[in-house]
C-alpha cells in the first residue's frame, strides 16, 4: 500500500471517529484548546498571528481571531488562491471574512497579503496527528505548502481523541514539533507544560 492509500484509509478512520463525538465534547474540548494556545509565552508575545478559520466538526478558532485582533496583534487568516494553494491575508475585524472555497470563511480579495516571513506565530488545523508533530491533513496539501516557506513558532491544534499513534507521512509533509491539545501541550512528541 502506498503512503496515499494509507493517508486516504487514514482520513476515513478519522473521520468516522470524529463523527461520534458528542458536541458538549467538542465545545468543552475546544475551550481547552483554545485557552492553552492564548497560554503560550510564544503566543503571548506575537506581533503577528496566522491562524485558520475552525468550520463544522473543527476546533472553533473564534476566540483566538477575537483576542488577537482585540490584543492589537497583525492577524492574517488564509485565503485559496488556486487549487493546493493559499496565502495569508491580514484582516482587522471577522466581518472581513466571506465565504471562500469549500464554504470556508475567508478575508475578502482586497484584504492586503502578508508574506509567511513577516508571521510571529501560527495556529495550524489537522484531521488528526502523533504527539511527534506529524500531520494528517485533508488531503489539499495547502498547509504543507505555508508551513514549507514558513520558519516561526507554530502550534498545530488537535482534540486528544482524534490523535493517532502513527501518522503516514510523505516527503513533502512538514511536522510542527508543538501539538496543542485538550489535556496538554506536547513538545516533539512529549507533554509539556505551557508556563
Amino acid at each position: 500500500m502506498t503512503k496515499a492509500e494509507e493517508k486516504k484509509q487514514a482520513r476515513a478512520a478519522v473521520r468516522a471517529v470524529e463523527r461520534t463525538l458528542s458536541d458538549r465534547y467538542r465545545s468543552e474540548s475546544g475551550a481547552k484548546i483554545t485557552a492553552r494556545v492564548l497560554a503560550l509565552p510564544d503566543y503571548r508575545s506575537a506581533r503577528s498571528v496566522f491562524c485558520f478559520v475552525g468550520t463544522g466538526l473543527e476546533i472553533d478558532t473564534r476566540p483566538i481571531l477575537e483576542e488577537a485582533l482585540r490584543a492589537g496583534r497583525t492577524l492574517c487568516v488564509p485565503l485559496c488562491t488556486g487549487p493546493g494553494l493559499m496565502e495569508p491575508r491580514q484582516i482587522t475585524a471577522l466581518s472581513q471574512l466571506v465565504p471562500g472555497a469549500y464554504g470556508i470563511p475567508e478575508p475578502r480579495a482586497e484584504c492586503p497579503a502578508v508574506a509567511a516571513d513577516e508571521i510571529d506565530f501560527a495556529v495550524i488545523p489537522c484531521l488528526s496527528c502523533d504527539r511527534a508533530g506529524r500531520r494528517l491533513g485533508r488531503g489539499g496539501g495547502y498547509y504543507d505548502r505555508f508551513l514549507s516557506g514558513y520558519r516561526a513558532a507554530a502550534v498545530m491544534v488537535c482534540r486528544e481523541r482524534l490523535m493517532r499513534d502513527e501518522i503516514p507521512v510523505e516527503t513533502l509533509d512538514c511536522p510542527i514539533p508543538w501539538v496543542v491539545t485538550e489535556n496538554c501541550l506536547y513538545e516533539d512528541g512529549t507533554p509539556a507544560r505551557p508556563e
